[in-house]
């Protein structure tokens, strides 16, 4: 398993069922009756809400990780130098991966965890353990939701990698479950903790941006040489949604940080989105130019657009765009901007304009603004890294949160608004780029004053 591996038939019968995708069958994609799109904007309550719900204190928070590929492996050091944090548990489909993943943290000077990786369902074993707090999920997409659930329904708090969902039924159903077991499900790789992000988080907060109109946010990375290694991508699940679906299938990374700006969920919401896609080119260009006559690759028709564009509008009337684009030729980018009546930021490279101190069209140096980096990166810094240290201020965080027993700064209604655009772009896609409409998964709280990214530095 891993956040970009594992698995070795991602598209089997489960999850056909599960996600009406029908991707490795070559199938269209399903419409509003199978979970894609929100065919039912709020749906009653079956608990209370986990909004503002502290976590119960813990002296150690112990983590199971389920899937330590790729991703879930790079993640294991990260957990292990965060403090009070301890890896109780690994699973993995592929046995060489946990012994590995248990090595490291012997490695490390730590008790070996509990290993498991006799077959796909095995990860339930490690979720009934009483020594887990919480679950951490790096598998592929489709397993995301359902083990979500069961961590949640064994009484786990759970964090997952993205998309925490993929369609609009599970999104609700992740929503259900944690008011109905009151375990939190958290977002993670979110790209939120970021240095840049969370500077400009606190500048809007101080005032400095004036009032915020428009956001943009996106997954620009080139995959194309992991989408066709036969071995990055266990069973290459990933490139095997590129032959079923069209749509935005990476949002988080772009909405993320552009939510916690626009305070979303926290006195504003996202009511429709509209998307459209540019023809599928690149990977069968790449396919053309890299992959040998007879490769079973010939034989796919890719589905995904290469650019998926979004423009999605909030409550309030603001503005976000999204794009993704794993499938041509760029430099790596999330875009990252956020302009207001007073000026705008731009990422990649950061550069930011602001009245009354910039002047004469000139974009002003970004470093000027250091003194309004968040306490989390002047106090405790990038650690080892992850994501230019974004991963490790992430973890330690939530982990902090967890030790004291304060609420996540994440909770399910921004896991599963973040999450949304997966389906409902692809079912905007489908609709000749109609608008759709934004569950509200808060139910009408979403002008609740709750904890967010920018989080007070506790007592």
């Amino acid at each position: 398993m891993a956040g970009d591996e594992s698995r070795s038939n991602p598209f089997s019968r489960r999850t056909l069922l599960r996600t009406s995708a029908a991707a490795g069958a070559g199938l269209g994609v399903a419409g509003l009756s199978t979970g894609y799109g929100a065919a039912q904007p709020v749906r009653p309550a079956k608990g209370e809400s986990m909004m503002g719900v502290a976590f119960e204190a813990h002296e150690t928070v112990r983590v199971g990780i389920i899937g330590v590929g790729n991703r879930g492996s790079s993640m294991l050091p990260l957990f292990l130098a965060v403090p009070g944090v301890a890896i109780t548990a690994v699973c993995d489909v592929d046995a060489d991966a946990v012994n590995r993943a248990a090595k490291a943290v012997t490695d490390a000077g730590r008790p070996e965890p509990a290993k498991y990786s006799a077959g796909e369902d095995d990860f339930e074993n490690l979720l009934r353990r009483d020594d887990v707090d919480f679950a951490y999920v790096a598998t592929p997409w489709e397993w995301h939701t359902p083990m979500a659930l069961s961590a949640m329904r064994n009484g786990k708090h759970v964090g997952v990698e993205c998309p925490a969902g993929t369609t609009v039924d599970e999104l609700w159903e992740l929503v259900d479950t944690s008011e109905k077991t009151r375990r939190h499900c958290i977002q993670l790789e979110n790209c939120s903790y970021g240095q840049s992000e969370m500077r400009v988080l606190r500048m809007v907060h101080e005032g400095l941006f004036g009032q915020v109109l428009f956001g943009a946010g996106a997954y620009l990375h080139d995959l194309r040489e992991l989408l066709f290694s036969k071995t990055y991508y266990a069973g290459q699940w990933r490139r095997a949604w590129h032959t079923g679906l069209d749509g935005d299938l990476y949002p988080t990374h772009g909405l993320g940080p552009v939510a916690a700006y626009m305070d979303i969920n926290r006195g504003d919401r996202l009511v429709r989105i509209t998307s459209m896609s540019t023809p599928a080119a690149g990977l069968a260009q790449y396919r053309e130019q890299h992959m040998p006559p007879g490769d079973p690759t010939w034989n796919e028709r890719y589905a995904k657009g290469d650019a998926t564009i979004s423009l999605i509008q909030t409550e309030a009337g603001r503005v976000v765009q999204l794009v993704h684009d794993v499938s041509n030729p760029r430099p790596y980018s999330r875009l990252n901007q956020l302009q207001g009546t007073n000026g705008v930021f731009e990422d990649y490279p950061a550069r930011i304009y602001l009245e009354p101190k910039h002047s004469n069209d000139e974009w002003g140096d970004f470093a000027e603004f250091a003194d309004y980096d968040h306490w989390l990166w002047k106090e405790v810094g990038p650690g080892p890294g992850g994501h230019g240290g974004m991963d490790y201020i992430m973890l330690y965080r939530l982990a902090q949160t967890m030790r004291l027993g304060l609420p996540p700064d994440i909770d399910v209604y921004d896991s599963a608004t973040w999450s949304a655009p997966f389906a409902l772009s692809v079912e905007s896609v489908r609709r000749n780029s109609a608008p759709v409409d934004f569950p509200d998964f808060t139910r009408g709280r979403w002008q609740t004053p709750h904890p967010g990214v920018d989080s007070p530095k506790p007592a």
